[in-house]
C-alpha cells in the first residue's frame, strides 16, 4: 500500500521510510509526485499544521496522507519570543539550514552559550473521512553557541544540539548511543500509530 508523507524534509522521510517498508507500506513523498501546493500553515500548534498539510495533500491526490509538524520551545525565552511553529521563519524570512544554525547558535550566545530546548511534535493521518492525531515531545537536550562540523540535511539544529547524558553533540553520538537515545524519543510509538491508523 502507498502512503503519502506531506513533507520535503529528507530527515523526516529517512526516519520512517525503511521502518514502514518492513511492514509492506511504501512511503511516497510530495517530491515523488512532483507536487508542491501553496499551503498556509497558520495553525496554532503542531497538530493543527499537521492537519492542514495532511488534508490539503489528500484532497489533491486522494492518497492517505501523513502531515507532520513540530513546535520548538526554549526555556530561557519569554512567551512572545518562542519559535513555536515558526522554527524556520524568523522576522518573516524562511531560513536555510545554515541560516538556522547561525540564528539559533547566536541566540544561545546571547544567553551565555546554552539554551534549554524542547520539541513538541504533531502527526495527523487523513484518509478523506477522518483525521487521526498523535502528539509527543522530546526534551533532555540543549542548544549551544558553537556548531559541530557535521550536518543533517533537514534537521539543521542537530548541529548545535548537545545530549546531556553523553555530553556530546547529537551528530557525534556513536551508533549505539544514537539508537538508545532514539528509543527514548518515541520513534517506535510513531510507527505503531501509523500502522494502526492507515
Amino acid at each position: 500500500m502507498k502512503l503519502l508523507f506531506a513533507t520535503t524534509n529528507p530527515a523526516k522521510i529517512k526516519r520512517y521510510k525503511s521502518r514502514l517498508a518492513e511492514n509492506g507500506i511504501e512511503l511516497i513523498t510530495i517530491k515523488d509526485l512532483d507536487l508542491k501546493l501553496d499551503i498556509n500553515e497558520n495553525g496554532k500548534n503542531a497538530l493543527e499544521n499537521a492537519y492542514i498539510k495532511a488534508k490539503t495533500y489528500y484532497d489533491a491526490t486522494k492518497i492517505i496522507t501523513i502531515g507532520m509538524d513540530d513546535n520548538l520551545f526554549i526555556e530561557e525565552l519569554p512567551q512572545e519570543k518562542q519559535p513555536g511553529t515558526h522554527v524556520r521563519r524568523v522576522n518573516g524570512k524562511v531560513l536555510t539550514d545554515e541560516e538556522m544554525i547561525e540564528h539559533y547558535s547566536n541566540l544561545a550566545k546571547e544567553f551565555g552559550g546554552k539554551l534549554t530546548a524542547k520539541w513538541v511534535y504533531g502527526m495527523v493521518i487523513y484518509n478523506g473521512k477522518e483525521a487521526k492525531e498523535y502528539t509527543w515531545s522530546k526534551s533532555h537536550f540543549y542548544f549551544v553557541d558553537k556548531p559541530c562540523d557535521k550536518r543533517n540535511p533537514g534537521y539543521p539544529l542537530d548541529s548545535i544540539t548537545i545530549i546531556p547524558e553523553y555530553n556530546k553533540y547529537y551528530l557525534d553520538l556513536a551508533k549505539e548511543e544514537k539508537e538508545k537515545y532514539k528509543q527514548n524519543t518515541n520513534t517506535n510509538n510513531v510507527i505503531n500509530f501509523i500502522l494502526q491508523n492507515i
